[in-house]
């Protein structure tokens, strides 16, 4: 995949994500990481909208373990 192709399939996942509620957002974040690793390995700039929305699917993976631990 070219960087256009990586760039174009990272915003269309990011409509998605955005559109969808929690289970369908942490379904998606998998395929969003790597089509934004892949933009980094292959030396492009990765836009600051999708690197924010990367950070807030990583911090919700991080809040949904700790939300699942008992007390």
């Amino acid at each position: 995949m070219t960087n256009e192709d990586l760039l174009h399939r990272a915003r269309s996942l990011e409509a998605s994500i955005l559109g969808a509620d929690g289970a369908v957002r942490m379904a998606l974040r998998p395929e969003f990481s790597r089509v934004v690793d892949r933009l980094r390995q292959n030396g492009a700039a990765v836009p600051g909208r999708l690197r924010r929305l990367e950070a807030a699917l990583v911090q919700d993976a991080v809040e949904e373990m700790f939300d699942n631990i008992p007390v």
